[in-house]
């Protein structure tokens, strides 16, 4: 989606609402959502000619969604830096954008005054907000700028002229970033920056209840897990009850003993006690 007109904003925020809504979470995984919500993503937003989502989960980066192999390896470049827009986004709570020229301040921002960082460079901090909302980090001419050890350049020579991270924020212990790769520079004004961001709260809202029902599908099985080996490990406990003429403790004691010696697991003795009684004549 390359031009934008302002006014369609609403229009465009009501085919992504509806489109998150089809989202049926019993016919996919955490990873399926994440897959939708990228190529959504790439369909619906202004600039956004290719999409990746950064998620980083117990202090490891890795990219869980991407539309181009292009993508996937420029995210994988800042992982191994431990540098670049996705990351910075994923980790901070604040809005940075950055432009080796100018960076115009947003509707919701207030501009710093602009710094020299090296002989003949002259960058622009750009907007910055403590205002709670996602964090928003923007590369607005790939070829010109130098954060992050030249990660841009990169961006650049694959064919990017502009990057726009938003930071994804789905549950605690897990962060995020949405990551919308631009072909030409400045491809992100105002208004894709607001509607990105928006696109965000929304699309975290369906990651969170995706999350949520894997965990709890996990859980179910895990359950459902624990009281068919417990019901298998009773039938077992009754064999040897009847053959030995022993307690519950002193059968469950045996189990383990066998357990043990054998080095496999409870489940697995009990549960081959329990087949060869069945097929006894």
């Amino acid at each position: 989606m390359k031009a934008h007109d302002p006014t369609d904003s609403f229009a465009e925020l009501g085919r992504i609402f509806a489109e998150l809504g089809r989202i049926k979470l019993g016919e996919t995984d955490l990873n399926g959502v994440l897959h939708q919500v990228a190529d959504l993503a790439r369909r619906t937003l202004p600039g956004a000619d290719q999409v990746s989502i950064t998620m980083i989960r117990d202090g490891e980066a890795y990219t869980a969604a991407h539309t181009s192999a292009a993508t996937l390896m420029l995210d994988e470049r800042q992982y191994e830096r431990s540098g670049g827009p996705c990351l910075t986004a994923a980790h901070d709570t604040k809005t940075a954008a950055h432009d080796t020229k100018t960076a115009a301040p947003g509707p919701t921002t207030a501009a710093h005054d602009t710094t020299t960082t090296a002989p003949g460079t002259t960058t622009a901090p750009g907007p910055t907000t403590t205002a709670p909302g996602p964090t928003t980090v923007a590369v607005l001419d790939a070829a010109n700028d130098d954060r992050w050890d030249g990660w841009p350049k990169l961006a650049a020579a694959a064919g990017f002229g502009s990057v726009l991270s938003v930071g994804l924020p789905i549950v605690e212990g897990m962060a995020g970033a949405l990551n919308l790769y631009g072909e030409r520079p400045h491809a992100f004004d105002d208004d894709a920056v607001t509607l990105a961001q928006t696109f965000v709260r929304y699309a975290a809202v369906a990651l969170g209840n995706a999350h949520l029902y894997d965990s709890t599908v996990n859980l179910a099985q895990h359950m459902q897990a624990a009281m068919e080996s417990r019901a298998v490990i009773e039938q077992a406990k009754g064999i040897i009850m009847g053959e030995r003429r022993c307690s519950a403790d002193e059968a469950f004691g045996i189990l383990t003993k066998v357990s043990q010696d054998s080095n496999r697991k409870l489940r697995d003795v009990a549960a081959a006690l329990v087949d060869r009684t069945q097929r006894a004549p």
